[in-house]
């Protein structure tokens, strides 16, 4: 007789899915069917134009019985998720305590990353649980920054040098592991610097993640239970983005962590853009070319506005205010080079054995442009001038590998490494 397989306990289901998940899965189900309404309604009008039938109330909407009969199908499917979400809104509270959850498991944390990467504007807008809230995290736990007690606790034998470490698009912080290497724990070792990690909602746009790092960072640097000599910022991919509009917002609001900013390293950050969304961009406009294709934009155009934010490399709110996110290709950035008074490095990728015009252009590290990444521009007002000293190109690496590279590794050491006194003298 086959022994029976041991059934899983509840704290082993709650680290992977949650009761409020399901709740956040209606309210995203409901979305996404009133969606596929609205595409298969903008078909269907788009071939009742072609036989001269009028439209109803909008250009995309079918006039006439047929319009009231997917008004009637939209409505009902509000009404039924509505109801289910008030439903389990009453039911979750008598079943569930958040504060006795399990920790997730990293399955659980890389896909909520993802999914917020993706779609993480409309999950904040629509008050879905499965939004990632910011937050600053020290060896795997969130840092109460709004308790002054418990920070102290936490932050005991926290060092002068404070490194924070950003990660990219549709990542989190537990990501900056890869292949047993952590480039947040190895510089700590090696430097003696404390490292903090960075959670945050990727698919928000730049510089609003900028602007609320900004200010956390700020209440971190005053609760810091030591006098702190060095920040150091390291990005990687996005994170860098996030990093230039939070010493942007800094500059701007006078916060005291900026006088203590001594590096900026940045890690394969699409300081230019990258061609991917580009290239999301120009769908949009093939598939709006004709009135029977035009519908389906709409499925392209659920993309993020942190995605949206990389077609060119946004940093500031500038770059995006007032303009149609899925309109005009063109950059409308207004330059901002790198700040000044502190050491900016970038490294740069390419799945490439050497550099080249294939490599520098087209290669790069699979997802962003060599020049890119070192912030290189045709345009020189939009040049970001490194040192020749602060610039590294790696070779046959791509981008999520620069974050287990032991040649990274060594350049960042080398970077942030103090200079031995009397050894110039």
């Amino acid at each position: 007789m086959t022994p029976r397989k041991p059934q899983p306990t509840r704290d082993a289901l709650l680290r992977h899915v949650r009761p409020s998940d399901l709740q956040a899965a209606v309210r995203l189900a409901t979305q996404a069917t009133t969606g596929v309404i609205g595409v298969a309604e903008g078909v269907h009008q788009a071939v009742r134009q072609r036989l001269g039938l009028p439209a109803g109330t909008e250009p995309d909407r079918t006039g006439g019985l047929t319009g009231q009969i997917y008004q009637g199908i939209r409505g009902v499917t509000q009404l039924v998720g509505h109801g289910l979400d008030s439903a389990l809104a009453s039911l979750l509270p008598l079943v569930d305590d958040p504060a006795n959850h399990p920790e997730p498991s990293p399955g659980r944390e890389a896909v909520l990353a993802a999914l917020n990467g993706v779609l993480g504007d409309r999950l904040q807008a629509t008050g879905n649980p499965l939004a990632q809230a910011m937050e600053l995290r020290l060896a795997g736990r969130r840092l109460p920054l709004e308790s002054a007690s418990l920070m102290r606790e936490r932050l005991a034998g926290a060092s002068p040098h404070l490194i924070v470490l950003l990660h990219g698009l549709c990542m989190n912080d537990t990501q900056w592991l890869r292949n047993g290497h952590d480039h947040g724990a190895f510089l700590a070792q090696a430097l003696g610097a404390t490292p903090v990690y960075l959670r945050y909602n990727s698919g928000l746009h730049t510089s609003t993640n900028g602007r609320e790092f900004a200010r956390q960072l700020e209440w971190l640097v005053s609760q810091w239970p030591v006098p702190l000599t060095t920040i150091t910022l390291v990005g990687h991919s996005m994170g860098g983005l996030v990093a230039r509009a939070a010493v942007d917002e800094a500059q701007r609001s006078q916060h005291r962590w900026r006088a203590r900013l001594q590096h900026l390293v940045f890690l394969g950050t699409p300081h230019h853009g990258a061609p991917l969304e580009r290239a999301g961009h120009g769908v949009d406009v093939l598939l709006a070319a004709t009135p029977f294709t035009a519908p389906f934009t709409r499925l392209g155009q659920l993309r993020s506005a942190g995605i949206t934010d990389l077609r060119h490399g946004h940093v500031r709110d500038a770059d995006w205010q007032g303009r149609e996110r899925f309109g005009s290709a063109l950059d409308h950035r207004e330059p901002l080079p790198l700040p000044e008074g502190v050491a900016c490095m970038a490294v740069g990728a390419t799945l490439a054995p050497q550099r080249g015009l294939l490599a520098d252009r087209l290669t790069g590290d699979g997802l962003v442009p060599l020049r890119s990444a070192l912030g290189q521009h045709d345009d020189p007002r939009h040049r970001l001038v490194f040192p020749r000293e602060g610039q590294r190109t790696v070779y046959r690496t791509g981008h999520l590998e620069l974050l287990s590279s032991p040649v990274v590794a060594q350049q960042l050491l080398q970077w942030l490494q103090p200079p031995t006194p009397g050894l110039h003298d």
